[in-house]
């Protein structure tokens, strides 16, 4: 990154991105990949590079295995629930006081505004990481009366302890790379795992950021090891370490198959939040107004490129028309530009891959007969640019309607009933998300019973809460995230019998 560029962000930044080479984070300490290879992360909003990272392949994945393995009989295992929570909380106040900085790195890499980095991401990244500092001293088991046919008249205690799965593989996406981060660390320390961390290479800094930061917390050396790589290599050796306990993953359904058939080799627990195609249902007596707002939120936050995404939006015949006219209008309003500036309202897409792909999607709803109403083509200038694009007479059976684009497009369909809204929002190999906007009580209430997916916001779109479980089905993956429920994933449940005869 240039002197100049770096003269414009938070001073603990650009120490950060003033080094020469950002290492691993292995064992505690900084160090070179094995191969002694690295690859260069863009500032998508300029292409030019913005850091330069070590690349980790399965010789440093074997490294960071063995460290966590360590650590985790060791150090981490002596301290109590207490002093796991202590430790939590410290982290989350030193987050919290870093917050600027941290929002400005999110948005450097990954190109989000940083009205979105500092107002949503760092805010729910400290939220997430005190909701499950409060967990370890109430992770607990249970009493259980037992009886045995065989024994008559025996007297048992039975009860039950939560440990540690143990090493924790987690592979995690570009499109909130703090946020998803702290997502699978908070709870998997809060149980007293160990994790290996594998960020997506695209946005590998902030993961690294916060291994340091961790550290500073308390969390001992080998805890949190953090190996930024590629899929293939760094990602496919977490899948399939021996080593490894369990696995969470989060990105596309195509890769998430292939991580759950390399898990195999040793049976290990895998939780997934795969894609979305999720529908955003309008009828005619809702807050047209409040659904204007949702459904532009819904698709062209984070420039689209939410697993959550709104991208098929269904709106009643009778207010089709409006609506569409409306969304076309605003999104022509957008003003697109540097993500650090607090005026822009969307930055570049993560990277010209992913700009073509987003622009291969909107060649082919051309071709295949929408109706293109606003956007459709590269920004021009530096960066990876894409104007938010909206879609009319878009049929169900349409690559556009049918497959995940993860970008700012969006496909609007008209419907005239519930039962066909429901069939045509069903109809779909995705069920990560979806909403409804209505004034009829009634049918709010019957709407997100008959749609098929892990979240249903009704007059509402992308709230999220640590509190509340995230996670999909079909082919949205399984497990859930956030809340209570993620404790599920990093815990094995232990049955304890006692013979008191």
């Amino acid at each position: 990154m240039t002197t100049a560029a770096l003269s414009d962000v938070h001073p603990l930044l650009r120490d950060f991105l003033s080094r020469r080479v950002h290492q691993l984070l292995i064992d505690g300490q900084s160090v070179g990949a094995q191969s002694g290879k690295t690859f260069a992360t863009p500032n998508p909003a300029t292409g030019e590079t913005l850091a330069v990272v070590a690349e980790a392949d399965a010789a440093d994945v074997d490294r960071a295995v063995a460290a966590a393995r360590r650590a985790l009989e060791g150090p981490w295992s002596k301290l109590s629930p207490a002093e796991r929570e202590r430790v939590l909380h410290k982290a989350a106040d030193l987050l919290e006081a870093r917050a600027e900085a941290f929002a400005q790195l999110e948005s450097l890499d990954n190109g989000k505004p940083i009205r979105e980095s500092k107002n949503a991401d760092l805010p729910l990244a400290v939220g997430l990481l005190r909701y499950f500092a409060g967990w370890p001293t109430k992770i607990h088991g249970e009493t259980t009366p037992v009886s045995v046919p065989y024994y008559p008249g025996a007297k048992f205690l039975h009860y039950t302890v939560r440990e540690p799965v143990g090493v924790v593989g987690a592979i995690i996406p570009w499109n909130f790379p703090l946020l998803m981060a702290i997502e699978r660390l908070a709870p998997a320390l809060a149980c007293g795992n160990a994790v290996i961390l594998k960020p997506a290479e695209q946005t590998p800094l902030s993961a690294l950021w916060l291994g340091e930061l961790l550290l500073e917390a308390g969390v001992p050396a080998g805890v949190v090891n953090v190996v930024p790589g590629y899929g293939p290599t760094a990602g496919a050796a977490i899948a399939r370490h021996m080593g490894i306990d369990k696995v969470t993953f989060t990105g596309s359904t195509e890769v998430g198959r292939e991580v759950l058939k390399a898990s195999a080799g040793n049976m290990k627990r895998v939780t997934m939040e795969l894609g979305g195609k999720s529908p955003n249902i309008v009828f005619a007596d809702a807050d047209l107004d409040a659904a204007a707002k949702g459904i532009f939120t819904g698709i062209f936050y984070n420039q689209g490129q939410c697993c959550s995404a709104g991208s098929r939006v269904f709106i009643e015949r009778p207010v089709y028309e409006k609506m569409l006219g409306a969304l076309a209008d605003r999104s022509k309003t957008v003003k697109l530009g540097n993500p650090l500036d607090p005026k822009t309202h969307m930055g570049p897409v993560v990277s010209d891959e992913q700009r073509k792909r987003v622009l291969s999607y909107i060649e082919s709803g051309r071709k295949d007969g929408a109706q293109l109403l606003s956007g459709g083509a590269a920004a021009p200038g530096p960066g990876y640019f894409v104007s938010p694009t909206v879609f009319g007479a878009v049929k169900d059976e349409m690559t556009i309607a049918r497959e995940e684009i993860f970008g700012p497009v969006v496909a609007v369909m008209p419907f005239d009933s519930v039962d066909e809204v429901v069939a045509r929002a069903n109809g779909t190999d995705y069920g990560l998300v979806s909403a409804v906007w209505t004034k009829d009580v009634k049918r709010a209430h019957q709407m997100a019973q008959k749609i098929k997916a892990g979240t249903v916001w009704i007059n509402c779109y992308h709230f999220v809460d640590a509190a509340a479980p995230w996670g999909g089905v079909k082919q949205s993956g399984y497990g859930r995230e956030k809340g209570a429920y993620a404790l599920e994933n990093y815990t094995a449940l232990k049955s304890v019998w006692v013979d008191l005869n």
